[in-house]
């Protein structure tokens, strides 16, 4: 199916309707529409309105489907067997049939066309022949009637075709009629059958109808239809002619007909003819072959012609003109007012001025000599105080009396020094003044009748003269002077001046028009922001595009009976404040004609008038802002990734890869083009608003879904949302046994993968704690190897000692000690740890050299827990020596009575081992502060470098507290770790 979008097109057709404008013959417009606004082709058989409202419109080129704003187009691409339909029906179920040139049967439903291709039911009805009549009767068959001896039946599962066995009685172009006894007729033009006990039985009536196409069946039952006298009514039996018709109209090929209870509406070759049953005619569409009249349930008439069709608008909607052809001088009406005389004056161009009068019912010309300088008269002004009309163009000003042409005397502006002047717009005040917008400046004339002149070299600034170009000045009910400028809206009262553009930004754009309000309530048209509305000096209200408004740029303004009518390009709008709210009228129906080119507006008591570059146009209005019913809104078609759904299902459920979602919507108004719509697809998610008709989605989520879509036009309220539900099925990943499956799944290679990573740490963290092992193993024993030289020369010194004293037999002894320790210390120095048996045999020799060196002087003991295994009990190699050698020559040896050394070992606890060193030297506090700051205990320093290497391999540190015991003695603890 193809989409085109449709660009209002009116054409101007002349109509005698019976109606009078001020007692003239009046024109009417119609909208045309044709190929050029969407239709299929401009070549139309026949026209029918469903029951949600759409216009179906046959044409040789395929069947489109009207909203009142876009033709929808289907042809045989879309199902159709042939692009050449005569005649559209509707059926009870809502199906659409399409009756094709080539005989065979199509129907629309829910979004689709059903043919013969894919409707197995629509194989079994094949005519051979053209399907000329379509009826459904009260039990659901359908009865059709066909150009050849023909009549088929079909219940829906089987036809049943009858022909007449005469030659002279056939049942060709038969048109079915079921009356309200529920007996089916057949009406042929040559004869009237009567269906008795499944079979046609001719009945002897004199009826004899001009063709299938001269009936039309009433609401009630009858029928009115055509013969060669006239029209016709039948109420069951009784046949009753209701009006002769001229045999020239019946012999003109008469299309379809519409009557009812007051007029016949009859189309032929030459037009549509209304006859009311006085005998009354008008005549429609001179000159164009119309082949149906149909009257919709709006009371709109269609017409379906070779050039388009046609809607004429109810009554209440109709709008007219006033032209050239209709006695005006030119169709170019620039401005309009209206005298005491009930006289309408209309500014036209080529310096004229035309005067229709309502009571004589005439058209009066009136022109100046000057047709350069008064070439347009762009505005006029009636002047009840002295019963003057004022004109002006763009180059001169003048007035003259409305009396004419009782009194014809013109009276023209001056300006003293014959200066040019360019006239942007005039005001009239209740008393005498006149103020001028012009190019130069505002003018203000004191007075009008008495001097109607002015001096460009004269004026009083601030009084009667305000520089700067202007474009509007304006008299409010107090006298007091508005003006907009280059600069924006100003007040003067004659002593001040208050300017608003200084106090709010909106007020310094241009202006194009100032009018007031009850209430002292000011209406500004502004060029390009709406009207804006002032009260007391403020601004209360900014009237937009957004608030209703056919656009932002408002030419001119007019107040009349509490409504404030807006003019733009866009149309007319009509506008009500009370009670602080402010109501936007928009007259859409209206707008096709005043979408451009509107000049000027005068509003009477019941109708509206438009100055236009094409005529004087005109229609009745309605007093009171009625709200609207809100259009109706279908959806059309939903298709899923181009592919067509079938709308009869409540809802559908779509396949994951089903994520790209198309749906069409319109609603139906044949009176308004400004159709809004919004949408969504959840019940608690927030409305989005759009003019478009299509919504494309994609990449939807799967889950429950409802597409929502309401439409409201200008002057309605939102219309009950559409709906349609959908399900968009989850993947298979997505789906709890997948999500279950998975979860496990990952979870158990999450585990495996942890477990080898916490393996491959814990043996990468291990090799890097072996490698440092090894690395302070390596360091513990360069201190223990740098530990062996500080011991040896230690020794040396003793044995040294001896020597020089003479005394070989300690030096020997001495020796013999010292080469056991020697060889003691080879042994152990290599090993990180080594027993408590072998520490404790270590300290023996070395203890036993220093007692033989300093004899009595130093005296020891080591104290050994008889619960430790010995041999067992491991601990650092060469850890107590220093702090015991340390406590020897620092704590003892400065005494000179020598000292004692106690060696404490045992097991206090599961977790350490506790050794304490106590001496009665000098204590350490005493022996750091006898020393020089230059010496250093090397022993010392490398054993506490050890202790830390150790504490950074163990799990448990070597603890080493070392303190004086009072005044002299110090007690070294060291708690080792036991593994």
């Amino acid at each position: 199916m193809r989409y085109k979008p449709l660009h209002t097109l009116i054409i101007l057709l002349t109509l005698i309707l019976g109606f009078s404008f001020n007692g003239f013959s009046q024109t009417s417009y119609l909208p045309h529409y044709t190929t050029k606004n969407g239709l299929a082709s401009n070549n139309c058989y026949y026209l029918l309105q469903d029951r949600k409202g759409y216009i179906w419109v046959c044409t040789d080129a395929g069947v489109s489907r009207f909203d009142g704003t876009a033709f929808e187009t289907f042809t045989v691409d879309d199902g159709l067997p042939d692009n050449q339909v005569l005649q559209v029906r509707e059926d009870s179920k809502g199906r659409i049939w399409f009756l094709s040139l080539n005989g065979q049967l199509s129907y629309f439903y829910n979004g689709k066309i059903y043919n013969p291709s894919n409707d197995k039911g629509l194989k079994k009805l094949n005519f051979n022949a053209v399907i000329v009549s379509f009826f459904e009767d009260k039990s659901g068959k359908i009865w059709f009637g066909t150009n050849k001896n023909i009549i088929g039946i079909w219940d829906g599962e089987t036809l049943m075709k009858h022909t007449s066995p005469t030659q002279k009685n056939q049942y060709a172009n038969a048109y079915i009629h079921q009356d309200k006894q529920g007996n089916i007729w057949a009406y042929c033009t040559d004869a009237v059958f009567i269906f008795i006990r499944n079979n046609f039985v001719l009945v002897n009536e004199k009826m004899t109808p001009l063709s299938y196409k001269t009936f039309h069946t009433a609401n009630n039952g009858s029928i009115y239809y055509l013969d060669k006298n006239g029209l016709n009514l039948k109420k069951g039996t009784e046949d009753q002619l209701l009006i002769k018709v001229n045999e020239k109209l019946l012999n003109n090929s008469p299309g379809y007909i519409y009557a009812d209870e007051k007029e016949l509406w009859l189309t032929n070759n030459n037009g549509v003819y209304i006859i009311d049953y006085k005998g009354k005619i008008n005549h429609l569409l001179n000159n164009i072959d119309v082949n149906q009249v149909v009257k919709d349930s709006d009371n709109n008439m269609w017409f379906t012609t070779k050039n388009g069709i046609y809607r004429l608008p109810e009554l209440k909607e109709r709008l007219f003109i006033f032209t050239k052809e209709n006695g005006l001088t030119s169709d170019f009406v620039k401005s309009i007012t209206k005298d005491q005389n009930n006289r309408f004056w209309l500014g036209l161009n080529n310096s004229n001025i035309n005067i229709l009068s309502t009571n004589k019912k005439t058209v009066q010309k009136l022109s100046f000599n000057d047709t350069e300088k008064y070439n347009v008269i762009k505005q006029l002004c009636f002047d009840r105080k002295d019963g003057l009309v004022y004109f002006a163009s763009d180059y001169g000003l003048g007035s003259i009396s409305s009396s004419y042409p009782a009194d014809q005397k013109v009276n023209y502006l001056k300006e003293s020094n014959n200066s040019v002047f360019v006239i942007k717009n005039f005001s009239l005040d209740t008393t005498s003044k006149l103020a001028l917008a012009l190019s130069s400046g505002v003018v203000v004339l004191e007075e009008r009748i008495k001097k109607f002149e002015f001096s460009s070299l004269h004026y009083n600034e601030r009084k009667d003269y305000f520089k700067d170009r202007a474009y509007r000045v304006f008299y409010d009910d107090n006298q007091h002077l508005w003006f907009a400028n280059i600069n924006g809206l100003t007040q003067f009262d004659n002593r001040k001046e208050y300017k608003y553009f200084e106090k709010n930004t909106l007020l310094n754009k241009r202006i194009n028009d100032i009018k007031q309000l009850k209430n002292n309530v000011y209406a500004m048209a502004t060029d390009g922001y709406g009207i804006a509305f002032l009260k007391n000096g403020q601004l209360i209200k900014q009237l937009t595009k957004a608030d209703g408004l056919n656009s932002n740029i408002i030419n001119k303004l007019y107040f009349k009976d509490d409504f404030l009518w807006s003019v733009s390009n866009a149309g007319v709008n009509r506008i009500r404040y009370a009670n602080n709210h402010f109501s936007v009228n928009a007259f859409d129906y209206a707008n096709d004609l005043l979408n451009e080119d509107v000049n000027d507006i005068y509003v009477d008591k019941d109708t509206a008038y438009f100055a236009t570059n094409n005529g004087l146009v005109y229609f009745a209005y309605n007093q009171i802002i009625r709200e609207k019913k809100p259009p109706k809104i279908y959806i059309t078609s939903v298709s899923i990734n181009r592919e067509p759904l079938d709308l009869g299902a409540a809802s559908f459920v779509l396949k994951p890869k089903q994520q790209s979602i198309t749906f069409n919507y319109s609603a139906i108004d044949f009176k308004n083009r400004q159709i809004l719509y919004r949408y969504r697809l959840k019940d608690d998610a927030n409305w989005s608003e759009t003019r478009n008709r299509r919504l494309e989605l994609s990449s939807l989520e799967p889950g429950n879904y409802c597409f929502e879509i309401s439409a409201k036009s200008q002057d309605s309220d939102w219309s009950q949302p559409a709906k349609i539900k959908f399900i968009i099925e989850k993947h298979f990943w997505q789906k709890w046994w997948f999500i279950l499956i998975a979860l496990a799944s990952g979870a158990y290679l999450l585990y495996i993968m942890t477990v080898k990573i916490t393996k491959r740490q814990k043996n990468k963290e291990q090799e890097q704690l072996l490698l440092k092992n090894k690395i302070l193993m390596l360091e513990q024993q360069a201190l223990q190897a740098m530990m062996n030289p500080h011991f040896v020369f230690n020794v040396m010194n003793s044995i040294q000692h001896y020597i020089n004293t003479q005394n070989t037999s300690s030096a020997n002894r001495v020796l013999t000690g010292f080469a056991k320790l020697i060889r003691k210390n080879l042994e152990i120095c290599t090993k990180s740890y080594i027993s408590l048996e072998e520490e404790l045999a270590y300290l023996k020799l070395y203890l036993t050299l220093e007692k033989n060196r300093f004899g009595d002087k130093f005296n020891y003991t080591i104290d050994v827990d008889p619960k430790l295994d010995k041999d067992e009990t491991q601990l650092p190699s060469m850890l107590l020596q220093p702090y015991i050698e340390n406590a020897i020559w620092h704590g003892i040896m400065p005494i000179e009575d020598g000292g004692d050394l106690k060696i404490s070992i045992e097991q206090k606890d599961e977790t350490y081992l506790w050794i304490k060193i106590i001496d009665n030297g000098i204590g350490i506090k005493n022996s750091l502060a006898n020393k020089n700051g230059s010496h250093q205990s090397k022993g010392m320093g490398l054993t506490q470098e050890r202790i830390n290497l150790l504490n950074k391999i163990e799990a448990k540190p070597i603890q080493l507290f070392i303190e004086q015991n009072g005044d002299s003695g110090t007690t070294i603890t060291i708690l080792v770790p036991l593994n």
